[in-house]
């Protein structure tokens, strides 16, 4: 099937806000997410988590539907927006951060995924299976959605989405049974403030947010961009972190597969360990295919999703997973400030270059404004990887997406002011 890797999504193909929010709401249900609740829920009182966690997803919403409108308008995915940003060349290595990134994601997604697993099926049928094979075979599942494209992807979430909302809410209700909620209302000591939750809450998601184009150029008008976005990102990140945290707190306990056991759900439980990784990893390979698309054109998509998929599977066997947050850290650094800079140029520069038949080698002012939000994620993020001289927003990330996109409309205003069009090498866009 064509997945339109490179071109524009033609209207025929596009689809409704539905649809599309069922794919955001599968990728936020996940157990990185179910760990974040779970220490958000022990580390403050119950309402104050709920009202950050509801006040975060909201934030997170507005961001992802402002960078979704892009992807609707242009139909393109976000390292094809990037070519006409940064240039031909310039976009290669822009590309080549998000595809890196995403790679490197995969593959610590896909470790957690063994991680898990290997757990409930101890635990469940006393089998012990090696983490390496419990990460081949979840690494090659997730991959093969991603493969064939957005179309499965959509598929897989339109199933999978109300079994897992079903299994989780059933968690919560014989967990509730079980032990009783009187635990929500204990106190608690507070190691989280108000803020800090809510900085949490957006930075878990905030790289999504940036790559938003790459599903939502498939929407079939831009409102129903927007709505798929703010629902989807709202929706599925208040849902599983707020499950969470309940489930947390009624069995004392962080371990989303230890939970599903001691309720009762062992092979359920497994269901929604499979599912909740699947449909999240495989946005994952998905993008990083999609990224390695412009820097390879000569490459079917297919060919370098597979590419991509394999590689993170074989960091996951290694078990380098373990080992690779700082980098994967400091790779996603570079890459909110790629949404600053892009929506930038959409929303205040003239957006007609957005489908012009020829772009420039290298646009050096969006470079700019990249590097310069890079260097600002780079001064507020924490240490060690940062210097955490000062902050904005109290979010590295999102710091340096505002930054980024300050930059870039200063650059655009001078220019205009000049009247004068840059001088570039001009390529072919074929």
């Amino acid at each position: 099937m064509n997945d339109y890797a490179r071109e524009v999504v033609p209207q025929s193909e596009r689809k409704w806000w539905v649809s599309i929010s069922f794919v955001w709401i599968a990728v936020g249900i996940d157990l990185s997410a179910m760990l974040f609740g779970a220490e958000l829920g022990s580390g403050m009182s119950f309402q104050d988590a709920l009202f950050a966690v509801v006040v975060g997803s909201v934030l997170l919403g507005i961001l992802a539907a402002f960078c979704a409108y892009v992807g609707a308008v242009t139909g393109l995915s976000t390292s094809m927006i990037s070519r006409f940003t940064f240039g031909a060349r310039g976009a290669k290595m822009v590309s080549l951060f998000l595809a890196i990134s995403l790679m490197g994601w995969f593959g610590v997604q896909t470790g957690f995924f063994a991680e898990n697993a290997q757990v409930m099926m101890v635990e469940t049928f006393g089998i012990t299976l090696p983490l390496w094979i419990l990460s081949l075979i979840g690494g090659i599942l997730m991959m093969t959605t991603a493969v064939i494209g957005y179309r499965a992807i959509e598929r897989l979430s339109v199933w999978s989405v109300p079994l897992l909302l079903l299994l989780v809410v059933l968690a919560v209700i014989l967990a509730v049974r079980m032990n009783g909620s009187v635990a929500l209302s204990m106190p608690v000591e507070n190691v989280f403030s108000i803020g800090m939750a809510i900085s949490l809450v957006i930075s878990i998601f905030v790289v999504g947010a940036v790559i938003s184009p790459d599903v939502s150029r498939w929407a079939r008008t831009p409102k129903d961009a927007i709505l798929a976005s703010f629902f989807g990102f709202f929706f599925g990140n208040t849902f599983m972190i707020t499950m969470a945290i309940i489930l947390s707190r009624v069995m004392d306990e962080s371990s989303l597969t230890t939970i599903m056991i001691a309720v009762g759900l062992g092979v359920p439980g497994i269901l929604v360990l499979i599912l909740a990784q699947w449909t999240t990893n495989t946005s994952n390979a998905y993008s990083s295919g999609l990224g390695l698309s412009v820097i390879f054109p000569n490459i079917k998509k297919s060919t370098l999703t597979v590419m991509a998929g394999s590689i993170g599977t074989l960091l996951a066997v290694l078990g380098i997973y373990g080992h690779f947050i700082d980098f994967l850290t400091v790779m996603t650094m570079f890459i909110a400030p790629i949404g600053g800079v892009y929506t930038a140029s959409f929303y205040i520069g003239k957006r007609s270059t957005f489908h012009e038949e020829c772009v420039v080698a290298y646009r050096k002012l969006p470079l700019l404004a990249w590097a310069i939000g890079s260097l600002m994620s780079w001064l507020t993020m924490e240490a060690p990887i940062g210097l955490a001289l000062f902050t904005i927003t109290s979010i590295s990330s999102l710091d340096s997406f505002i930054v980024a996109f300050l930059a870039q409309a200063l650059f655009i205003q001078l220019q205009k002011q000049k009247g004068v069009p840059m001088k570039h090498e001009m390529v072919n866009r074929k």
